[in-house]
């Protein structure tokens, strides 16, 4: 963490100041945000944030090995392949708990992952807001390019050379989710409309939707869907459904939400990603388990995980190859703040533009908590807690 900016911001802060700021973001998208934000954006130091990139620079690059790449594929269930080649992973986050190391340096430990697109457009919107209401800090930078080509890129990324009428950004029942601000920003900086899937059908193997009053044929999906929510809302599946079969292209295949999932971390081997073993994998009969964290592979939110294991909590387990135990890791208290030191998690968000050769850095998410889970509903009755950005020293990264 930047110690500097740190004193500088909690000194020039006033709750005057963050009300503003809470209202110009309500005003400026146009909706209620649902969860909480943090009174204060996360100051990611010169070593920090060098760390945080060779980590993902080394991570990424596991995951793209072929017999990485091949494995993946065991990980979508039957029940959930989604016709259609699945391309590169055009998306990917990285999230980092920080932690101390022995030496008590702060360092990231990767705790997700996830092929699926994140808040790149919401997190864009986050960093402005702060800036403006602190202008004290409106040179430090928070993505990892210029402000007109990222955009640019994401917007070549999105709508994949069709016009933005042809491309949708399809959720379910988008208005009442959490993430909705994003899908906004999104529309608004791509020109694509957001859509419920219960909106789209098919025709002779192509995908339609009606628009005032005209079937337009859709061309290119933007999928913010994610399965674990699909499989509990049958009644929204009326005349389409990811696995059939019809012609349409995918910005991030539906199948890369499980083959860079949690499925993949007992093959990573990185000072970065604590040990993980899937939860039928033998050796885990020579485990302390209280030295490790329960997950389901595929959850979302934080939902299903056990922080106390035991043996029998394994022994119970219908399926534990459906689940992994990661072993734990102490965040560190490692931003000062009014009533306490938080606690923060940062995702590295990723996105792979045209013919380079790997993904790119883009922007980063933030998440501070002062509880034993970092999502941003376990805090919502905390202080300086919740939803936040990095901003990091325009000299550092650009």
């Amino acid at each position: 963490m930047d110690s500097i900016a740190r004193i500088k911001f909690n000194n020039e802060f006033t709750e005057e100041r963050y009300r503003i700021f809470l209202d110009d973001i309500t005003k400026s998208s146009g909706t209620n945000i649902p969860f909480r934000i943090a009174e204060t954006p996360v100051f990611i130091s010169t070593e920090l944030l060098q760390i945080l990139l060779n980590a993902g620079k080394e991570i990424i690059s596991q995951l793209l090995l072929p017999i990485n790449l091949e494995r993946s594929l065991e990980a979508v269930p039957d029940a959930c392949k989604v016709p259609g080649a699945n391309g590169k992973p055009t998306m990917l986050a990285l999230d980092f708990a920080l932690v101390f190391d022995e030496g008590k340096n702060i360092v990231p430990r990767l705790i997700e992952l996830q092929g699926f697109p994140s808040l790149f457009y919401y997190q864009n919107l986050l960093a402005e807001k702060y800036k403006e209401a602190f202008p004290e800090f409106s040179d430090w930078s928070h993505l990892f390019m210029e402000d007109a080509v990222w955009k640019e890129k994401m917007r070549e990324l999105i709508l994949g050379g069709h016009h933005p009428e042809e491309v949708v950004l399809m959720e379910l029942d988008p208005r009442n989710q959490n993430t909705y601000i994003d899908f906004l920003e999104t529309a608004r900086n791509t020109g694509i409309d957001i859509v419920c899937i219960s909106e789209l059908f098919v025709e002779n193997g192509f995908i339609y939707r009606n628009k005032n009053g005209l079937n337009r044929k859709v061309h290119r999906i933007y999928n913010r869907v994610i399965f674990d929510e699909l499989q509990k809302r049958p009644e929204l599946f009326k005349g389409f459904h990811p696995t059939n079969h019809v012609e349409v292209e995918w910005v991030c295949h539906p199948d890369w939400y499980f083959r860079i999932s949690k499925h993949t971390l007992p093959f990573l081997q990185s000072e970065f990603v604590p040990h993980t073993i899937f939860a039928n994998d033998p050796a885990v009969v020579g485990l302390e388990l209280s030295d490790y964290v329960l997950k389901p592979l595929y959850s979302f939110s934080g939902s299903g995980v056990e922080l106390e294991v035991d043996s029998k909590m394994i022994s119970e387990l219908v399926d534990p190859s459906q689940y992994i135990l990661q072993r734990k890791i102490e965040y560190a208290p490692c931003i000062q703040t009014p009533d306490g030191y938080a606690k923060v998690e940062i995702r590295m968000m990723y996105a792979w533009f045209g013919n380079d050769d790997q993904p790119s850095p883009v922007i980063t998410l933030a998440r501070l908590s002062k509880g034993a889970m970092v999502g941003v509903k376990y805090n919502q009755n905390r202080s300086w807690v919740g939803s936040s950005v990095g901003l990091w020293d325009a000299a550092i990264y650009g």
